[in-house]
């Protein structure tokens, strides 16, 4: 098995380089590898602490993130060596200042793994979330190096859980300890023989209430809700632009929207205009003063979002009907209710807001209208719904001070 893994990998990257001729971010993630051991050997060098931590992409980032800058802060002279496998997360965070050195991770081949780690020669490592990268963890085991995952979950539908999943448990096994978010994980695990975890949570909570903490007012923002309801569409896709759309073309004119979308190109930005059949515009147009009449503002820059979702009476949380939603916690800590698509199984937190009464699921149109009436409808169902959403937030801090005790220890 371990040579149909390293035969898997190396026809990957076959693929991946064919694929870079037309496609973007296959072409970004092989131009950022050719310079990741350059930047690791000027930025290190031998006896400094180093700490490697390495995410996917921006949202298992945002897990890593707390933990990242506990460290820093309790021990500054520990250097930080952070890994992305997706451009989404490396060009947003390139130039991360409480990172030392921020690459694209090559591939996980014994050859790049050997030399990544023979160069940084990182004291610990970390991975978040879902990164399971056999020889990158093998050269770190062989080498006395422990190795932890953060902020993890598992199904019992991913590979180490199936009939054919010996290999990939084994993988598992290869790292010192695991830090989960439920009780859930800990069985599957425990009930395959593994039992090197412990249930810390996730620091995505412990990062959204510190972000609501240091979140500066928008005045202008408090002016455009004025005395209205303010619904707070945040990383929507088509899907969900196209009923908030029709939504707004056929209902209560009184309400006031802010659509953040997901993609914020200038092209996808001009699309989202042209569906809109009442008054708009875009933040980078009036970020001072915005007009009274206006009742859509489009969010046309990334940042604000978590700040924004503050003057919400209700936040619509984008990627339901896609491969799964976007952070609602960011909203949630607003004492926000929170309503999305039908994909969200994968998200816990989701699943735990929905059955608490915090959350609400629409699947088309009749169900968005029927949710969001109810919501506007009951001022004191509004009121619990935010309610219960800031409580589950509270009730789950404490992730990032657990695991960083055991990092630095």
């Amino acid at each position: 098995m371990k040579y149909f893994y390293s035969a898997v990998i190396y026809i990957y990257n076959f693929l991946l380089l064919t694929a870079s001729v037309f496609n973007k971010k296959a072409a970004a993630i092989l131009r950022g590898r050719r310079g990741t051991f350059d930047k690791i050997k000027q930025s290190f060098i031998p006896g400094e602490r180093v700490f490697w931590f390495h995410c996917a992409s921006l949202g298992e980032f945002e897990q890593g993130r707390p933990v990242i800058e506990k460290i820093k802060s309790e021990e500054p002279e520990v250097k930080i060596l952070l890994s992305f496998y997706s451009p989404s997360g490396y060009e947003v965070r390139k130039n991360y200042y409480k990172a030392d050195c921020v690459v694209y991770l090559p591939a996980d081949t014994k050859c790049n793994a050997d030399r990544l780690i023979g160069l940084a020669r990182p004291e610990k490592a970390v991975f978040i979330k879902y990164e399971f990268w056999y020889n990158y963890l093998w050269v770190l085991q062989k080498r006395n190096i422990p190795a932890y995952l953060i902020s993890g979950i598992f199904r019992s539908t991913q590979p180490f859980f199936r009939w054919y999943g010996k290999y990939f448990l084994n993988i598992l096994s290869g790292f010192s300890h695991l830090y989960i978010q439920d009780i859930h994980s800990a069985e599957l695990l425990k009930s395959h023989g593994l039992n090197n975890y412990t249930i810390s949570g996730d620091t995505r909570f412990d990062r959204v209430m510190e972000i609501s903490r240091k979140a500066d007012k928008i005045r202008s923002l408090e002016k455009f809700k004025g005395a209205n309801n303010l619904i707070v569409a945040g990383s929507t896709w088509p899907p969900e632009e196209d009923i908030i759309a029709e939504y707004l073309d056929k209902e209560d004119k009184d309400i006031k929207f802010i659509i953040a979308p997901h993609n914020i190109g200038e092209e996808n930005i001009k699309r989202l205009e042209n569906m809109l059949s009442v008054s708009h515009v875009k933040y980078s147009q009036v970020q001072e003063y915005i007009p009274e009449d206006i009742q859509v503002l489009i969010i046309d820059s990334i940042g604000l979002l978590s700040s924004i979702y503050r003057y919400a009476d209700i936040a619509v949380i984008g990627g339901g009907f896609g491969r799964g939603i976007h952070n609602i916690l960011e909203a949630a800590t607003w004492s926000v209710p929170v309503m999305f698509g039908p994909r969200y199984g994968k998200f816990r937190e989701a699943v735990d807001l929905v059955k608490m009464g915090g959350a609400r699921v629409f699947n088309n149109y009749k169900s968005f209208v029927s949710s969001v009436n109810e919501l506007l409808g009951d001022p004191q169902l509004l009121k619990d719904a935010g309610k219960t959403n800031l409580s589950y937030i509270k009730s789950n801090l404490g992730a990032t001070e657990m695991i960083v005790s055991k990092l630095l220890s």
